[in-house]
């Protein structure tokens, strides 16, 4: 078996656990006494249209951009129905708009189509740490905002540390990483993995929370394929940086 082949494979069974795994969670939660059809179906949809983004994000592949659009838009139904306004405000903001610069920027580096891979990059030491620098700075601020929000609309008791520190890391390298991605340098990856990380995290707590909507397990399924995928995208990226250099 070549590579394109273990990669099509790899990417067709992460896509096919997934949408199963989605299915049969989706099924037993809309069973639920109070159960939100809506919201559920909503969370499955956006879940199923990320990872189909995230896979062909891993293989270069620029019709990623179009799954993330409607990902981005689930997500938005998702993230202001559970208060989370640090990731809502992320992908309304930031991530919207970086898609359709991903796109233009992925057709000049010759993905076009949904064979042609794009030609991936690597930083340099300085660009490196610059990125590191921008993270962690970016890191410190947008937490403080959180928790200034959080303050101010809760209870100190009430606040779930846990699950700010989260939503704001995953914020954060959200952003490094999507301007990474948007220029086809191969560390987006490492970026994602945090990301993933994060995000089992933040959607984890949420659900072990006495308020959680039905719909949360769905989230946390999601970025547990997701930082598999993580994995592989970064095996692949490398390889596609290393025959560009």
């Amino acid at each position: 078996m070549t590579e394109k082949q273990f990669n099509k494979w790899f990417s067709a069974v992460l896509m096919g656990l997934m949408v199963i795994t989605i299915a049969i969670t989706t099924v037993f939660k809309l069973q639920e006494p109070q159960a939100r059809t809506l919201l559920i179906l909503v969370a499955a949809a956006g879940s199923v249209m990320g990872v189909a983004s995230s896979v062909l994000s891993a293989n270069g592949l620029i019709w990623t951009f179009l799954f993330g659009l409607l990902d981005i838009a689930c997500c938005l139904i998702v993230d202001a129905d559970n208060g989370i306004w640090g990731d809502f405000s992320m992908h309304l903001f930031y991530l919207l708009p970086m898609n359709i610069i991903g796109i233009v920027q992925w057709r000049k580096r010759g993905a076009v189509g949904a064979k042609t891979e794009v030609k991936a990059r690597r930083l340099t030491t300085k660009q490196r740490w610059i990125v590191a620098g921008a993270t962690v700075a970016g890191f410190a601020v947008i937490y403080g905002i959180l928790i200034g929000i959080k303050f101010w609309t809760l209870d100190r008791g009430e606040i779930n540390r846990v699950q700010v520190f989260a939503d704001a890391a995953r914020t954060t390298f959200n952003i490094a990483g999507q301007i990474l991605m948007a220029l086809a340098f191969y560390e987006q990856w490492y970026l994602w993995i945090l990301v993933n990380i994060a995000s089992i995290l933040l959607w984890g707590s949420t659900m072990l929370s006495s308020a959680a909507s039905s719909y949360t397990v769905v989230m946390f399924i999601k970025y547990c394929f997701y930082l598999v995928n993580s994995f592989n995208g970064l095996r692949i990226w490398l390889k596609l940086s290393r025959s560009e250099r």
